[in-house]
């Protein structure tokens, strides 16, 4: 019997969905995981109808694609979860977890608190994380350490996270909350509530 995309979606190690504001500290601890245990985690490959930047690949960075092919493959429901952003849709598709699952992986999913919610509708049945600044004033303070960005820029993301941890506090959104205080405590706690997911696939490998 042939397997449908929904069911397939479900082969392989659970998924990860990490969400939490810029300057949360999510970057910085999937670095350090990623680095603990390689080979053992992957991305999902996005889909943007955005254009290129340079250098960056298609199929690596994102799979660019016509926002005619978005809009249908939405339709479809090939996408677990979409949204749009200064005028471009991005969204992560079930192919692109399943392939990475395929793999026997873990997949990551990096995703707003919009596309945790579209998460939860769908029977993906991730390890959803969420990873928070202790407070804003500590969120502001590690953003304008990066220099990266205008002060309009900066103020539109504090606004921004003000609202996504503000949604975070629902009850049963989240299976587990990490308040990024102290890197090695907060590392700490990501790894333990991975760690079933890793020992499985490593397990798997003996075979």
């Amino acid at each position: 019997m042939r397997k449908t995309s929904k069911e397939a979606v479900m082969v392989g190690p659970r998924p990860v969905v990490l969400s939490g504001p810029s300057g949360a500290g999510k970057s910085t601890l999937l670095k350090r995981l990623m680095k603990e245990y390689e080979g053992v985690f992957g991305f999902s490959v996005s889909h943007t109808t955005r254009k290129p930047r340079p250098g960056e690949e298609n199929g690596k960075d994102y799979h660019y694609v016509s926002r005619e092919v978005m809009k249908a493959g939405i339709e479809n429901g090939e996408f677990i979860e979409n949204a749009e952003f200064s005028g471009n849709m991005y969204g992560t598709s079930k192919a692109a977890v399943q392939d990475v699952q395929a793999q026997n992986l873990i997949c990551i999913l990096d995703i707003d608190m919009q596309g945790v919610k579209n998460i939860k509708r769908t029977d993906l049945n991730p390890i959803y994380i969420s990873i928070q600044p202790p407070s804003m004033s500590v969120l502001e303070m590690r953003l304008r350490d990066r220099k990266t960005e205008s002060e309009e820029s900066l103020q539109k993301r504090l606004q921004a996270a003000r609202v996504d941890l503000e949604i975070s506090k629902e009850p049963g959104l989240f299976d587990v909350v990490i308040v990024n205080d102290d890197l090695d405590e907060a590392y700490v706690k990501l790894k333990g509530a991975l760690l079933q997911e890793i020992l499985k696939v490593k397990d798997s490998r003996k075979d």
